[in-house]
């Protein structure tokens, strides 16, 4: 991204922003107590990307996971214990969010440089924007200052987490449930333009659409045809495919143009260009016309998201292992 850039994308998402901004969060929030921050993640995912092209996409999708149940305060990351019941079980999470090796020895490196200082829900936060500008997308000002919680949701998970089989409708409530609004259903839906997705995400459009006994009329036939390829009726469901078969492992404006062509992988994202009269469908056009618009609104979402209910201040705690909560 040019300098030039940079600075339009930082100021346009920073002036909106500061409206609806948690006053605890901010952007030099470790300053004086972890200066290098930002650089060691971005060199933990760095190296991590030379073995898995896939991790990118698949540490943004914990930021995103994350937040959604119960606000960013790292609560994805709990596993099991006598007084946990992991997110990570939840059908959303389960066999399907990866990339816990990687965001463990991101807080394994910052305990070395800044022992006790960096929470967990602020690695997510950090390395969602590293994953997004590492893989030729934008880059944004990250707000820091979350704490972790010492407690997670798993019914909160199994319930408000978008799907991949949901309507426009719902998935739309379930943004605005968190305070987010169409542009950002939008926005943040173009993190698909990176990643994978299982067959079972999406065998539901191939063969019997809604108890058609059709596949999805919205779907490409010529990409249908190659789908059902890869995806056969009693085959693997775990069987991987590129979420934009473009470029996919690139951030960028590909997502939104695949949707125009009818070859969005998944029902959710389909949607909001093949919803009649659904206002997301001129959002989707402005995105597709212009990388540049897309990746200004796409900052502006995680900002916005990455404020949803955060823990600040004295609540919660700051976990010397993502993994489980203090003295546990």
């Amino acid at each position: 991204m040019s300098p030039h850039l940079l600075f339009v994308v930082t100021a346009l998402v920073m002036a909106p922003l500061l409206r609806g901004c948690n006053g605890q969060l901010n952007a030099t929030f470790y300053a004086g107590t972890c200066p290098n921050v930002s650089s060691i993640v971005r060199g933990v995912i760095q190296n991590a990307l030379q073995s898995d092209p896939r991790i990118a996409a698949s540490l943004i999708r914990l930021h995103f996971h994350d937040c959604f149940v119960d606000g960013c305060d790292g609560s994805l990351l709990l596993d099991n214990s006598s007084s946990i019941v992991t997110e990570k079980d939840a059908p959303p999470n389960v066999n399907s969010t990866r990339g816990f090796d990687v965001v463990d020895n991101i807080k394994t490196a910052l305990e070395s440089a800044c022992p006790g200082v960096v929470s967990c829900a602020d690695i997510l936060a950090i390395a969602a924007e590293a994953s997004v500008s590492l893989s030729g997308g934008p880059t944004w000002t990250v707000l820091p200052g979350r704490r972790d919680s010492t407690t997670a949701n798993r019914a909160g998970a199994s319930s408000a987490l978008p799907g991949a089989f949901e309507g426009l409708t719902n998935i739309t409530a379930k943004f605005a449930a968190v305070g987010l609004d169409i542009t950002d259903v939008v926005a943040l839906s173009g993190a698909h333009t990176f990643g994978r997705a299982q067959c079972r995400t999406f065998i539901n459009r191939l063969y019997n659409f809604n108890g058609t006994g059709n596949p999805d009329p919205s779907v490409n036939t010529t990409f249908l045809a190659s789908l059902q390829q890869t995806c056969p009726q009693s085959g693997d469901p775990t069987t991987l495919t590129n979420l934009d078969l473009t470029r996919p492992d690139t951030f960028d404006s590909n997502y939104f143009t695949n949707l125009q062509s009818n070859t969005g992988l998944l029902q959710s994202d389909q949607e909001l260009f093949s919803t009649s009269g659904s206002a997301t469908i001129a959002i989707v056009n402005s995105f597709a016309s212009s990388q540049t618009t897309f990746f200004q609104s796409f900052g502006a979402s995680m900002i916005n998201m990455g404020n949803i209910s955060p823990l600040t201040g004295t609540s919660g705690e700051i976990r010397t292992d993502c993994k489980k909560v203090n003295g546990s």
